[in-house]
């Protein structure tokens, strides 16, 4: 299985692929339209999951996504179609950080896929490009949340701490007008769900070729978490305003 396939399984049950509950979707999202009319854009959209959610919430919202993913789009697509909102729905399929457009979004959304940038500051410089006046960027990443160690750095990045995180933010022409802190059972309610739903395709496709793959990948990754970073890794979603527009 390519890494693709593997978060797809993984995800099954998660389709918000972060550490974020349903109601803390809802509240970030609500926090970030202004509008019902408001126009908006997904960088790094998946499966679509926040834009089938603001779709089906604002009547006359209009919604682009972009990914590399060619299954992903094609699941967002047919979801779009069950739940009535495919003619508001317009899916990309190409690399995020070269995405452009002919017009501007009142939203910009990229969570938990800043590395398709190289990291936070680079996907707000690649926000802010593609917003309208008066519009807004909702954007979620990682930080640590304890002193991490060598292995966590190396498995997760050079991350920042959460002061610094904001600082950096704001130093870069933002300002946080709301915000979320995954809580531990947002965090840990994710990992159970990525490595368990994977553990359990495994174990109800006994004959199938991918099953000792994916049962060690999930095995890994729960390792990974329970050893290196559980009690290091917070996520972080912020709603930003450009300082100065």
């Amino acid at each position: 299985m390519d890494r693709q396939q593997i978060s797809r399984l993984a995800h099954a049950d998660h389709p918000i692929a972060a550490p974020l509950d349903d109601d803390s979707v809802r509240r970030l999202l609500a926090r970030g339209i202004p509008g019902g009319g408001a126009r908006v854009l997904d960088l790094g959209c998946g499966g679509g999951e926040w834009l089938l959610r603001a779709l089906a919430e604002h009547p006359r919202l209009a919604a682009e996504g972009v990914d590399l993913s060619a299954g992903a789009l094609d699941r967002a697509r047919e979801a779009a179609a069950r739940l009535g909102v495919g003619d508001r729905l317009t899916l990309h399929r190409q690399d995020a950080a070269g995405f452009t457009a002919p017009h501007r979004f009142d939203l910009v959304l990229c969570v938990g896929s800043t590395h398709a940038f190289g990291g936070l500051s680079a996907t707000l410089a690649a926000a802010r490009a593609h917003l309208a006046p008066g519009g807004r960027v909702l954007v979620g990443d990682g930080f640590w949340d304890g002193e991490p160690t060598a292995e966590a750095v190396e498995m997760l990045g050079d991350l920042d701490d959460l002061p610094t995180t904001l600082e950096r933010v704001v130093a870069g022409g933002w300002t946080p007008v709301g915000g979320h802190l995954s809580t531990r059972q947002e965090l840990d309610d994710y990992e159970w769900s990525w490595t368990g739903t994977l553990a359990a395709w495994a174990l109800d496709h006994p004959t199938d070729p991918d099953r000792a793959q994916a049962l060690e990948t999930a095995t890994a990754h729960r390792d990974g978490w329970l050893r290196v970073y559980r009690d290091v890794l917070g996520f972080l979603c912020l709603v930003l305003r450009p300082t100065d527009t």
